[in-house]
Parts: C-alpha cells; sequence; structure tokens
C-alpha cells in the first residue's frame, strides 16, 4: 500500500508517478478523507480530555457526581461513540481508496505505458534461428506431451505431460531449487497454495486482481497465482528481530491463474495455462540495500538461463507494464526457436515498502530501536513450462530427439529424449 503520509505531503510528486502508470489516482478524495480522519480523532481526543478531567476532578475530592456531571459524562459517552463510528467509517473508506493504488515506480524506471516502451539491456551470446518445429508439435510426436488429454479432464489451456516429459520438469525443478539453495543461499519453503484473503491483500492481487484468482467459495480460501503470496505472508502482522535481514526464502508451487486478461494473445502449446510450475526466489531486506539486492537476485535468474545453455536477454520494464505492486521489474526472456520467439520465463520486482505496509510487516534495525518497514523483493528462478519449452525446442535434433542440458543429466538419469 501506498504511504498515506507520502501522498498528503507532496500530493503533486505521488500524481505524477502514477500518471507514469497511466493512472488516474484519486488524490483529492485521499486528502479530503485525511482531513476528516484528523479531524475526528481530535474530537475524540478533547472529548476524552474532558471526561477524564471530571472524573478525575470528582476522584481527587472524593465525592459522588453532580447531577449535571452525570449528565455531561453521559452526553460525552454518547458523543465519542457516535465520532467513533464516523471514524470508523472514514478510515473503512480510506482504506478502501489506497488499496486498489498501484506502487508508485522509482524514478529510474523508463517512462511508456506499454511493452513496446520496454528496453533490452542486454542479450547473451547464442543462437537465435528459428526451425519452426514448436514444443506442440514435438513434444506430442516424443509422446511427453497431451494436450488432448488436459483439456479433457481440465479443460482448455490444461494439459498433461508423460513419461520423460513429466520427469524433465521435475528435474528441471529440483536443479533450479538445489542452485537457490546451495549455492545463492536461499531457505527452501513447501507453503500452502491455498491462503486466505488477508494474505493476498498483503501481496497486492486483492482486490485489484479478483477476477483472475481461483477461490473456494466455502473456506474462503484462494489458490495462490505465484509463491510470492505465500512468502510474502511468512511474516504478516510480525516484527523481525535485528540481525535477521536479509531473509531470502525460495519455494516451488503450481501457480493457478484465470489469465483473463490474456484474451485475444497466442495461447496454442502450453505457454500460457491456467496451472504451472514456478520456482520462486524471495526476499525481506533493509531498504538501504534495496537496489542491491534486485541486481543480485537478477544476476541469480540469469545464471540459471546461462547453465541451461539457453539464449537469454534481459528487458527493463517501463513504468505502464510494471506489475501492480513493483516500483522496478527486470524480465528475463530466453530464445524459443520452434515458436519463434522470445518467451518471459522471469520477472525480478523490487516492491519497496509496499507489501510490507499492506502486511503490517516490520523490522527493528537493532536492539531497542524503533521498528521500520522492510523492502521485499521477488523473482521466478525459473518460470515452468516456459523453461520446459526452451529445452526441448532448443534440444532438437535432426533425427527428432531432443538433447537435454548437461546440468540437468544427474538429475534425469538420461541426456535425451527419444520415440517411445
Amino acid at each position: 500500500m501506498i504511504s498515506l503520509e507520502q501522498i498528503v505531503r507532496d500530493p503533486e510528486k505521488f500524481r505524477a508517478a502514477l500518471v507514469r502508470r497511466g493512472e488516474t489516482p484519486p488524490i483529492e478524495r485521499i486528502i479530503e478523507l485525511d482531513s476528516r480522519r484528523k479531524e475526528l480523532i481530535q474530537a475524540v481526543d478533547v472529548d476524552r480530555a474532558n471526561r477524564n478531567k471530571v472524573s478525575k476532578a470528582i476522584g481527587d475530592e472524593k465525592r459522588k457526581p453532580m447531577p449535571e456531571e452525570i449528565v455531561e459524562m453521559r452526553e460525552t459517552g454518547d458523543r465519542i461513540k457516535a465520532i467513533q463510528a464516523d471514524l470508523a467509517g472514514v478510515l473503512e473508506e480510506l482504506n478502501a481508496t489506497l488499496l486498489p493504488i498501484p506502487n508508485a515506480p522509482l524514478d529510474d524506471v523508463p517512462d511508456g505505458l506499454d511493452e513496446e516502451s520496454n528496453i533490452v539491456i542486454r542479450t547473451s551470446e547464442g543462437l537465435t534461428e528459428t526451425h519452426g518445429n514448436a514444443h506442440w508439435d514435438v513434444a506430442t510426436e516424443l509422446d511427453i506431451l497431451d494436450l488432448e488429454a488436459g483439456a479433457s479432464i481440465a479443460g482448455a489451456r490444461f494439459y498433461v505431460l508423460k513419461g520423460k516429459g513429466a520427469k524433465l520438469q521435475r528435474a528441471l525443478a529440483s536443479w533450479m531449487l538445489d542452485i537457490q539453495t546451495e549455492v545463492h543461499g536461499y531457505t527452501e519453503i513447501d507453503p500452502p497454495l491455498l491462503v486466505r484473503g488477508e494474505t493476498m491483500t498483503g501481496s497486492g492481487n486483492l482486490p485489484k486482481f479478483k477476477d483472475n484468482l481461483y477461490r473456494d467459495d466455502d473456506s474462503d480460501l484462494w489458490l495462490v497465482p505465484t509463491a510470492e503470496v505465500a512468502l510474502n505472508g511468512l511474516h504478516q502482522g510480525q516484527i523481525i528481530d535485528p540481525d535477521k535481514l536479509p531473509l531470502k526464502y525460495v519455494a516451488q508451487t503450481p501457480s493457478f491463474r484465470k489469465e483473463q486478461t490474456s484474451a485475444g494473445r497466442d495461447v496454442r502449446g502450453i505457454k500460457r495455462v491456467h496451472q504451472f510450475e514456478k520456482v520462486e526466489m524471495f526476499r525481506y531486506v533493509e531498504p538501504e540495500t534495496s537496489d542491491e539486492m534486485l541486481e543480485e537476485m537478477l544476476g541469480e535468474a540469469e545464471s540459471l538461463c546461462a547453465r541451461l545453455g539457453l539464449t537469454y536477454r534481459v528487458l527493463q520494464l517501463c513504468a505502464g507494464d510494471i506489475g501492480f505492486q513493483s516500483a522496478k521489474t527486470y524480465d528475463i526472456e530466453v530464445w524459443s526457436p520452434g515458436c519463434a520467439e522470445w518467451l518471459e520465463v522471469s520477472s525480478i520486482s523490487t516492491c519497496t515498502d509496499f507489501q510490507a505496509r499492506r502486511n503490517g510487516t516490520r523490522y527493528r534495525p537493532e536492539v531497542g530501536a524503533s521498528t521500520k518497514l522492510p523492502h521485499t523483493l521477488n523473482g521466478s528462478g525459473l518460470a515452468l513450462p516456459r523453461i520446459w519449452i526452451a529445452v526441448i525446442e532448443n534440444g532438437l535434433q535432426e533425427d527428432g530427439t531432443i538433447v537435454i542440458p548437461e546440468v540437468l543429466v544427474p538429475y534425469t538419469g538420461w541426456d535425451r529424449i527419444e520415440a517411445n
């Protein structure tokens, strides 16, 4: 959530930042509600002070209250209740007004309102040729992907991996988790896949993306669209002890998304589906280290693509294309020679203190110090099935077999996929 204090202190700066995202924030209404909030708090404080003064005088004088004092105290109590009810209504509207507002982009985020303004900042060495043999044909012929079975079981944009196709996905996930935990120093987490509404709100997914999420009506629990939601909830409502930051977590979970926003986009094969696996990195850091940590996480995700021998590129997203909770985002895309396109396999973002404020997460810099809001960062490390697609399409040989990256062989027990 955006800082109310920052909005009130410099509303035009905040407005300009959100305009860069294509947003028109209700600044005037926020300031009106905040002014009303302060007035009501002041009125309650005055009435409470007067009531305490009368009560103290009666106690000091060791006497019974006079009839007029009883009337005054009753009226004061009724007035406090009425003001508190008004205050609750103002706070509810203020919260409802602030929650749908996205994070403000950092100053070095490029201008632009859509992906056309994203900037390619580097491309790795490697081939970007095409061969026209897309994964939906190649993998189906090898009997490791069954799109018809997925549609029969669950409907459009679900799929079934079979045999070596299923083991390849398991190998990729296990290898990525091992790199993140053993090389990059993350702590592995196996979180719930169903979370409370408060947890979704804390991450920034509710209320903005309600229509793109799956929900169980009976329990009022929500299926995670990414492990980021659960990892962000690990410390909700808590104060993190001194010397604990940075906290680095990684998790492999399914992600569940209705993908209603992708109508009209290319959905052939398994590039854009309702359920997919992802290895997710997440950090809680001190604000002063946030920029450095973002670059470090980007390097970690890039290293996975390089170890797999994939050609990839890094983009910095423009203000209008960063995620709702993000203040700055890099995307990593790998080259897919069969689809003949770049496939996004990771988004690395800093959310500054946006999620921590929504989540009630604070930290204490040192013993006895006042609490502060940590910054949160997240990133895919990496997302399946698009990495699976890239391995299949880049590993295709002239004889129709698939040679898999050498780093995966210890996890699969074989180095190529052949027709059964």
